[in-house]
């Protein structure tokens, strides 16, 4: 039948998103995605264009796992546990796998061309998405109260520093470090009760 896929979107994506966190967007070619995912690569191109829109799909899909399981991670009572607890999940998350596999969306930031606005956008979606995550947990009339900057500046600060982390972990490896120096902005951005 015409316009039915043959594919099990779903296992292809996995498979893609593997391959994107491995190369690199830039990197990726649409025979690496067909060989990844046991698509030729005329169904792929045929259900998809390009391999842009594979990506945005993948990487929309990926973001929006990552921002639920932040969600989870932050969903504690004392605002001090919550930020530890979300920058452990991060941490965890970008230093799994050997080697570790880092942080698709830092990743792939650094490498877009600025010529490519939808990738870029998808990036935005899920920072945005990440930081209104960390707002309903700051923005509250508690958190108002134990935190030292404004809600809006603290989430803005507390997403810019997960990508200096992602950066971090290529260099040097060590979650270690990367739990110290996330705690200790925790330690500064909340007052101590």
């Amino acid at each position: 039948m015409a316009g039915v896929r043959q594919f099990n979107e779903d296992d292809a994506f996995a498979h893609a998103l593997d391959v994107f966190w491995r190369k690199g967007f830039r990197a990726t070619s649409m025979l690496d995605l067909a060989e990844a995912t046991g698509v030729q690569r005329g169904s792929l191109y045929n259900a998809y264009g390009d391999k842009e829109e594979i990506f945005i799909r993948v990487f929309e899909r990926y973001a929006q796992r990552f921002v639920a399981d932040a969600r989870k991670a932050l969903d504690k009572p004392d605002l001090h546990d919550a930020l530890t607890s979300f920058f452990t999940f991060a941490i965890r998350s970008i230093s799994q796998g050997t080697p570790t596999r880092g942080c698709l969306s830092t990743k792939t930031a650094v490498e877009i061309d600025p010529d490519s606005p939808r990738p870029r956008a998808a990036l935005q979606a899920m920072l945005d998405a990440l930081e209104a995550a960390l707002l309903n947990v700051l923005d509250t009339k508690e958190g108002r109260a134990q935190l030292t900057l404004p809600p809006q500046q603290a989430a803005n600060l507390i997403v810019t520093t997960t990508r200096g982390i992602a950066v971090m972990e290529r260099v040097y490896g060590d979650p270690k470090k990367l739990r110290q120096t996330a705690f200790a902005l925790v330690d500064v951005l909340v007052r101590k009760h």
